[in-house]
């Protein structure tokens, strides 16, 4: 009997794709309560990927990407690490990025500089 709708040979459940909307993946990443927020702010222009100004929620991107958020909370820089396949606990949501600023500034205070927490 044919299969339809399925791929030959194997009942494997669907992988996740690499790449994801912009506005899904703030939202995954805790960076908005809602995704309408996330989007909103995006066609605002409060939204850098990889440095450059984006205006369209349905921009996709992928692991490696630098996504820079004017968010109400202040402005972050973080490196997306993976897509995400929900909005899951903090937790969850801390493995989808990198925090770029967090980063430095203990990059700065493990240097020993003046100033510098000890």
């Amino acid at each position: 009997m044919a299969r339809r709708g399925g791929r030959p040979g194997g009942d494997d459940p669907p992988q996740p794709s690499e790449a994801i909307r912009l506005d899904r993946w703030l939202f995954h990443a805790r960076a908005f309560k809602s995704r309408t927020l996330a989007a909103d702010r995006i066609a605002q222009g409060g939204v850098r990927v990889n440095g450059a100004p984006c205006r369209k929620p349905g921009h996709e991107v992928r692991p490696g990407d630098v996504v820079t958020v004017a968010a109400p909370s202040g402005v972050r820089s973080l490196r997306v690490l993976a897509p995400g396949l929900r909005r899951g606990p903090a937790a969850e949501a801390q493995a989808l990025f990198q925090d770029l600023d967090r980063d430095d500034t203990a990059q700065v205070g493990d240097a020993g500089e003046p100033g510098s927490p000890a």
